[in-house]
C-alpha cells in the first residue's frame, strides 16, 4: 500500500515519524518554527511534540553545528535544518575538524548521529550565494555521509536512514523538488544509505543523475525514445557519499555509454568522481567518451534569462547525447520541457 505525497509531506512524515518513535530525535534551525515551517517541511511539529523538540536558532551556522555535535555524543540525536547550503560553509570547521573526525580519534568511543538538511538548487532569482549545491565538497570528507533524494519516497526513506545512523548524514534536499509528487509507501521503508536505484531502465545509453537533474534526465529519456528511438536507462545515485559503485558500473558496461549530468561545477565535483570511476571499471567496454554536463563555470546569475543558460537541463541532455551518439539534432518539443517557473512564487 502507498499513498501520494508531495516531496516536502515527505520529509515532514520522516521527521515526525522519527519523532514520536525516538524521544533523542530533535529538530532546530532557521525558521523550522515558525507559520512557514522552513519549505513546509516542518510544519505542525512544534505543536505536536513542543519547543524543546522543534525550535529556532540564531543565525549562527557555527555555533548551531557545534550545539549538535554536543548533543550527538550525549545521546540525542539532532536535525539541524538550513534554509539554503550557501551558509553550511560557514560550519565547515565543525564538519571537517570536529563531526568527521569525532568517531576516529575517539577510537571509535564517541559517534556522532546527527543530521543536516540544507536546501539546494536554483529558485527566485537567487544569485550566486543562494543557490549552490557544494555535495562535492561535502563528500570530500571521510566520516561523513551525503544523501541527494530525488522522489518523495526517498525524501521519506533516506531522511529516516540518515536520523538512524550513528554517524553524520548531510542531506540536500533541491528546492524545486518540494512539490513534486509521488507514491509512498505505507510501510516503514527505511531506505539503505549508499544504494542507488534504476529509475528508468534502458540498454542503449546511462545517464547519472543525482537531485532534479534526476527529473531532467527521465524526460530528456522519454523525449528520446520518441525522437530517435532511444532505450535510454537512468540511474539515481541517491547517495553520494557511500557510492554504490557496482550498480553504474554495472549499467555502463552493459550500454557502452555514459552522460553524468549533475546540479554542480563540473571540476573537481561529483561528476569527475563517477567518470573516473567508470573510466576504470568499464573502460574496455566504452564506446565513446564519457560526457558531464553541470553548471557553466562562473557565479550563478540572477537574471532568469541568464540562470537558463546556466544550469543544463533536458534539452542539454539531449543534445549531448546526440553529439555522442552523432545523430541529427532532433526538432525538440519544447513546450514539454518542464518548467517549476510558473509554480515557484519566491525562496521560501
Amino acid at each position: 500500500m502507498s499513498r501520494l505525497l508531495t516531496y516536502r509531506e515527505a520529509v515532514r512524515t520522516a521527521l515526525r515519524e522519527e519523532m514520536v518513535r525516538d524521544e533523542g530525535v530533535f529538530v532546530y534551525g532557521l525558521d523550522v518554527a515558525d507559520h512557514k515551517g522552513a519549505f513546509g517541511t516542518t510544519l505542525g511539529l512544534a505543536g505536536e511534540f513542543g519547543s524543546g523538540r522543534c525550535f529556532m536558532t540564531p543565525l549562527s551556522e557555527d555555533a548551531m553545528t557545534g550545539f549538535g555535535l554536543g548533543a550527538a555524543i550525549n545521546g540525542l540525536r539532532p536535525v539541524h535544518v538550513h534554509q539554503r547550503v550557501d551558509f553550511l560553509v560557514l560550519a565547515l570547521n565543525q564538519l571537517a575538524n570536529m563531526l568527521s573526525t569525532c568517531r576516529y580519534v575517539s577510537n571509535e568511543q564517541l559517534r556522532v548521529p546527527i543530521t543536516i538538511r540544507a536546501v539546494i538548487g536554483r529558485g527566485w532569482g537567487q544569485a550566486c550565494q543562494h543557490s549552490k549545491s557544494l555535495h562535492s565538497i561535502f563528500a570530500h570528507l571521510p566520516g561523513i555521509a551525503v544523501v541527494m533524494p530525488a522522489t518523495p519516497a526517498d525524501a521519506r526513506g533516506l531522511m529516516k536512514a540518515a536520523i538512524r545512523a550513528d554517524d553524520p548524514v548531510i542531506v540536500l534536499d533541491h528546492r524545486w523538488l518540494h512539490d513534486v509528487s509521488g507514491e509512498v509507501p505505507e510501510t516503514e521503508s527505511v531506505v539503505p544509505l549508499g544504494r542507488a536505484e534504476i529509475r528508468r531502465p534502458g540498454n542503449d545509453f546511462t545517464i547519472i543523475a543525482p537531485s532534479w537533474m534526476n527529473i531532467e534526465a527521465l524526460l530528456a529519456a522519454d523525449i528520446l525514445a520518441r525522437v530517435h528511438g532511444l532505450d535510454t536507462e537512468v540511474i539515481d545515485p541517491r547517495t553520494i557519499t557511500p557510492l554504490d559503485a557496482d550498480l553504474l558500473s554495472e549499467s555502463v558496461n552493459r550500454t557502452g555509454h555514459c552522460l553524468v549530468a549533475d546540479c554542480d561545477w563540473l571540476f573537481c565535483g561529483f561528476s569527475a568522481e563517477v567518470a573516473a570511476l567508470v573510466a576504470n571499471r568499464c573502460f574496455d567496454r566504452l564506446r565513446a567518451p564519457i560526457e558531464r554536463l553541470g553548471f557553466a563555470p562562473i557565479p550563478c546569475p540572477s537574471s532568469r534569462i541568464l540562470e537558463n543558460r546556466f544550469y543544463p537541463g533536458a534539452e542539454e541532455i539531449i543534445r549531448s547525447i546526440e553529439r555522442t551518439l552523432k545523430l541529427e539534432p532532433a526538432e525538440l518539443p519544447v513546450r514539454e520541457f518542464y518548467s517549476y517557473e510558473s509554480r515557484f512564487r519566491g525562496p521560501f
